[in-house]
This record gives C-alpha cells, structure tokens and sequence, in this order.
C-alpha cells in the first residue's frame, strides 16, 4: 500500500486525505494547529464559507454530504442595502439555487472527524513543517510544544498548508520555480451581528448582505445560531479608509452615516470593531505545483481574494479532479501529478482574475441601474435559451465548467451587452424579441 503524507489538516488537506485514503492509500495528516474539534468553535473568527456546485461535489465524494446540509445555510441571492436605507433582492441563479453559508470551523470538523473515524487517516496536530526534501520525498517536522523533530517518508505528498505554505517555501528554493505575491490595497475587518435575544436573526437569514459603496464594502453571512459573521472591506489609505477610522468617534460617525440601518441593530459596534483584528488580502501564484512526488494543492499554489466566494470550492476542486486523474491513469502517478498541475493552473489564474473582478461588482455596481438592467436582460436570454447563453456567475458558481473557459466567455458575453445597452431606447425595450434577435445574431 502506498503511503501518502498530507501537510495541512485544513478544508483541503482533509478533504484530500479523506479522499486518498477512501482510494486504498495509508495517509498521515501533519497540521500545525491544534485539533480545531476540541476548540470552541465560535461564528464570527473568519470569513464564512459560501459553498457552491464545485465544492458540494467534493464533499459529495467523500461521503459526508448530509452531515454538511445539517450545517448549511441557503443563501438564495444578494440582499442590497442602499446608503438610503432601500432594499433590493437579486437572485444569484434560476429558482432554487443558492449558495451555501458554512462555518469554516465546523465544516473543517466534520472533515477531519470522517478523515480520520471513517477512513482511519492518522492525524498529528501541532506539529509545523520546517522543510520538505523532494528528491528523498521527505518532510521534517518539529512539535510545537515539546520541540521534538520528526522526518516523515512518504511516497507522495501534498502541501494543502495555505497561503503562507510551508511545503511551497521549501519549493521557492528549488531551481526554476516562479512564484508571485500580491496584496490588493484593501484589508478587512470582521464584525460579529448577534441574534436577537429570543435567537432570531435581525436580518434575512436566506440572503448575502451587501452595502455596496463604491471603494468600499460591508457583507454579511448567516450563521446557525442567529448571528451574522460580518465583513467590512475597504481601503488602508485615503479618505474613507481604515486609517481614517483610527477614533472611536470615527468609527461611530462612519458606520451611522455609511450604514445606518446595519448601524442601528447593531448592538457595541465600537467595542466589536476593535476586538477584531485587520487583516490583508492576498493573492499567490505560483508554478510548477509537482516538485517529484510532492504537489501543492489549494491556497497553498493559488491562494485568491474572498468575492466570488471560490477559494474554498476551487481548492476542493483541485481534489475531485485529482481524484479524477486517479481513475483516467490506474494510481499512474507519473501521468496523474503532470496533467493535473497542467489542467489545474489556467483555471487558478483564471479565479483569481475573476474574484478580483467580481469586488468592483458587489462593491460598486450591484447598485447601478444599468447594471441591474443588464443582469435583467442576461437572465431572462438565459431561461428562454440555456443552451445558448449562461451567465458567467451561474458558470462559476452553478456549473462545473472550468474557470478559464468561463472567463473567456464572460469576456465574449461583455462585449455583447455592450453593444445591447447601447441600444436606443434599451430601457424600455429591453425585453422586445428586437433585443433578443440582436444578442442571437452576435452569438
């Protein structure tokens, strides 16, 4: 039996043991962390998780899909508040389809609990990577608590450790390999929106929230127990920034006049603002992925920025269809490790173009009203004709086509709404057979 080494006990690197051991291999988890099961796990700690198509089927995979429903929230589309107050719904895909609202941590749970009760994966916490030697497939870990060094063997291994991998710093120092860090000039902070004291939610629970602002944003995620994990987004620098809200005043008198009605249900919104920390945005591309017998998956070879809720189910991705090529080649691990980082990369530079396009989107123009108009026209093209025209966020969040072919034809379809909204007279025409015919003749 062949023995797999997994470095990175997260979303991926247990999906990817789960999966790999469901394939008749031996693996051993290493994470550097302590086991998130015997922490509490609270709402509001990171971003949530949107889960979509493409990582339902990974999870789907491994056989734990009903234990993740149980822990799922629906999110049928975007709930928009307007500076005035107003509300407008959007609806993300046709009737019944949502995205998914999931606990980083439980979802993590529930990964390693079948990784390791149902498919005997052994897991070792707290012990960090120092170094991987590709040409012995090796990997030398130190414990953090006990300083003990441990060398592991493996016959493959996986670097799923992150943004700040390990595995790939181990790979930067090798010949050849490129490697590129961005951070976009905007950060984050959290905030936790609590429920109601009888723990009914004070929002929509079946929505994602968005207070669109043009350079800067706030969202909102349900969570189980009634709260909403909450994001604000903007600038480091400049007028309205994360530097201009240095006062506890300013942070008041930005929320009360950015946000009101968010403003008004949230209870010790100066003092939750300051117990969370501001963090960076990152994205990470690098090539190759496959140094011998080890691979970065994950965020650990194509780390993206949050907007189109994609990191998560593109790095789950990145198991399915390994777990594909498992099958195409017979466990052929010198065919399997090639295509996969050659069929993997364009898609992962592709996503990150692509989340990085859909921030000007949920920040700026899910408030236009030629942007509403012209989702208005794509939608209604796309039910009368779904073989001829699916919007790009249906292709990446409700398809499993590949990310790349779906920027390509979200760049076509650009170009042809263009041209649609040029039209005279577009708004009140724009669901004449005249307009219908037009976006025909230019497919």
């Amino acid at each position: 039996m062949k023995k797999a080494l997994v470095i990175g006990g997260g979303l991926v690197g247990s999906l990817q043991a789960a999966n790999l051991s469901r394939k008749g291999y031996e693996v051993e988890v290493y994470e550097r962390r302590n086991d998130i099961r015997t922490a509490e796990i609270s709402a509001g700690k990171s971003i949530n998780l949107a889960l979509s198509t493409r990582g339902w089927k990974a999870v789907e995979m491994v056989g734990i899909k009903e234990r993740v429903e149980e822990i799922a929230i629906p999110m049928h589309g975007r709930k928009i508040h307007g500076i005035d107050g107003e509300l407008s719904f959007q609806p993300y895909g046709k009737e019944g389809q949502a995205i998914y609202s999931v606990s980083r941590g439980e979802l993590n749970s529930c990964l390693l609990e079948q990784a390791e009760s149902n498919f005997g994966v052994k897991l070792h916490f707290n012990w960090k990577c120092e170094d991987v030697d590709f040409d012995k497939s090796e990997a030398h870990f130190v414990h953090y608590e006990t300083g003990e060094k441990r060398s592991v063997k493996a016959d493959l291994i996986f670097g799923t450790d992150g943004a700040f991998s390990a595995v790939r710093a181990s790979m930067q120092k090798t010949p050849r390999f490129n490697y590129q860090q961005e951070y976009i000039p905007h950060g984050y902070r959290e905030l936790l929106l609590p429920a109601n004291k009888d723990g009914s939610y004070r929002l929509d629970k079946n929505a994602l929230h968005i207070w669109p602002r043009g350079q800067y944003m706030l969202i909102a995620l349900p969570n189980l127990d009634g709260s909403f994990t909450c994001t604000l987004f903007m600038p480091y620098e400049g007028k309205n920034s994360f530097a201009s809200l240095e006062s506890d005043e300013a942070v008041d008198r930005f929320f009360k006049e950015q946000f009101r009605d968010f403003y008004d249900i949230m209870p010790n919104l100066v003092e939750d603002y300051r117990s969370h920390p501001l963090s960076d945005l990152v994205i990470i591309r690098c090539f190759p992925w496959v140094k011998h017998k080890t691979t970065l998956m994950g965020d650990a070879s194509h780390a993206i920025v949050p907007f189109y809720g994609q990191g998560m189910n593109s790095g789950f991705e990145d198991c399915s269809v390994l777990d594909e090529l498992i099958e195409k080649h017979d466990h052929d691990w010198e065919k399997i490790l090639p295509e996969f980082q050659e069929s993997r990369k364009p898609d992962a530079d592709a996503i990150a173009e692509l989340a990085l396009r859909n921030y000007i989107e949920m920040r700026d123009l899910v408030a236009d009203p030629d942007f509403i108009l012209r989702k208005k026209i794509e939608n209604r093209f796309y039910e009368k004709y779904p073989d001829k025209w699916m919007p790009l966020y249906s292709q990446v969040t409700f398809s499993h086509i590949p990310y790349d072919e779906a920027l390509k034809k979200g760049i076509e379809h650009d170009k042809i709404m263009e041209k649609i909204m040029s039209m005279e007279n577009i708004g009140s025409r724009w669901d004449s057979s005249d307009v219908e015919n037009a976006i025909m003749k230019m497919l």
